[in-house]
């Protein structure tokens, strides 16, 4: 079996038939969370083949989803030829191998599911350190007595592990070597990003961050304003890896435009931590916009699920605005329009960043809040150059710093 820590490939391969299983806690968006849940395991890259729902008061110690579901699923694994079971739920290690044991099929929960689809997104040297520091440190959760009914390791020379070390704990100890290693290397890299955030302050850069869930639109709104190629995908964290360029709003105002990673509902808490460098760019910001897909149903609980991540990077105060993306996809949808508090400060817009709707008043409500927040031009600074010349590359990262990290969840 292979070390933790070796080079794995993703365990979602091309086609793997998969099932979905999704338990309803009395909970009044039960259905459009199955919905989210089967376009993340898509966006994975595998084939849903099936839906398994049910009813529980609490989750069953045992299997999460009770015996008899489990004994459903079993058949359909058998009758339906389905490789893998995801479930829209966290699990215990006791859980997940009580039920891969029940059904003869893999089993992963959405954390697992998240992980896997960051480990398939990341591009960028600090993505890959931070995707593959969020699997080692879940990998570290996941090492319960999976390995007890190995013979105890003896010391020796050429022979890891000290006297009656286990295999267990070996593994524990590689991951947590592998975890220093990459804390390490992320901390020099986040040097050189506070490096770069503290010469745009001195030069009086004002910093404009896009933040959202996955799929509003973000990375399309990012390319509109500052005539970039970002990736855009009509598929959930599309955009992993933060992007900043330059962005001119009117003369005399020096503006950055970062695209950032998307937010979710209940992402792991090891993500939220690994990401921490890339997310300073939303918390070190000047005005975050907050993009919100208006056709999602889900909208508001999105909008609440994006905050509580922000209040968790330390970014709740910074000023924000609303930017309620793709209302060319409601059925009656709003004429673009920019809705102001009674100080007259814009909070919300109406736009469809694909269709080219309402870009300037983006750019308005960037330039408005920038001389409110008290943006002044320093002494003797030239204009910005026209749009045309705006366009700067990413900030740079180290090529050499880039690992070879893929999903370790085999």
């Amino acid at each position: 079996m292979k070390s933790p820590t070796e080079k794995q490939t993703s365990h979602l391969p091309r086609r793997t038939r998969a099932a979905v299983v999704a338990i309803d806690f009395a909970d009044a968006l039960f259905e459009e969370r199955l919905a989210e849940a089967v376009e993340l395991t898509t966006s994975a890259g595998a084939e849903v083949v099936a839906t398994f729902t049910g009813r529980r008061q609490r989750p069953d110690a045992a299997t999460f989803a009770g015996s008899g579901k489990v004994e459903a699923i079993a058949e359909a694994v058998k009758a339906q030829e389905i490789d893998l079971l995801i479930f829209n739920h966290a699990l215990s290690p006791v859980q997940i191998r009580n039920v891969e044991k029940a059904t003869g099929a893999r089993a992963i929960d959405r954390t697992d599911l998240i992980l896997d689809i960051f480990a398939q997104r990341a591009k960028s040297a600090e993505g890959k350190l931070q995707v593959e520091l969020a699997q080692m440190e879940h990998l570290m959760t996941r090492l319960v007595k999976g390995w007890t009914h190995l013979e105890r390791q003896r010391g020796g020379i050429g022979v890891r592990g000290g006297p009656g070390e286990t295999q267990l704990e070996i593994d524990r100890r590689l991951v947590g070597e592998r975890i220093k290693r990459l804390k390490v290397r992320l901390a020099k890299l986040s040097k050189q990003r506070v490096t770069q955030r503290g010469r745009r302050k001195r030069a009086g850069v004002y910093n404009v961050s896009i933040v959202g869930y996955t799929n509003a639109g973000k990375s399309t709104l990012f390319n509109r304003l500052a005539r970039a190629d970002t990736l855009v995908a009509d598929k959930l964290f599309a955009t992993l890896d933060t992007t900043t360029r330059k962005l001119y709003v009117d003369p005399g105002i020096h503006v950055t435009l970062s695209d950032t990673v998307g937010f979710i509902r209940d992402l792991p808490h090891s993500l939220v931590a690994a990401f921490q460098a890339t997310l300073t760019e939303a918390r070190e910001a000047d005005l975050l916009l907050h993009v919100v897909d208006t056709a999602n149903p889900l909208k508001e609980t999105q909008i609440d699920d994006v905050n509580a991540v922000l209040a968790e990077i330390g970014a709740a105060d910074i000023p924000q605005v609303l930017v309620y993306n793709k209302i060319d996809r409601v059925e009656t949808h709003p004429l673009p329009l920019a809705v102001r508090d009674p100080d007259g400060k814009i909070r919300e817009l109406r736009v469809a960043a694909l269709a080219k709707i309402g870009m300037h008043l983006v750019r308005d409500a960037i330039r408005e809040t920038a001389l409110d927040s008290g943006y002044t031009l320093h002494p003797g600074r030239e204009p910005e150059s026209p749009p045309a010349l705006q366009a700067h590359g990413d900030l740079a990262l180290p090529g050499a710093l880039v690992p070879k990290t893929a999903s370790v969840l085999h």
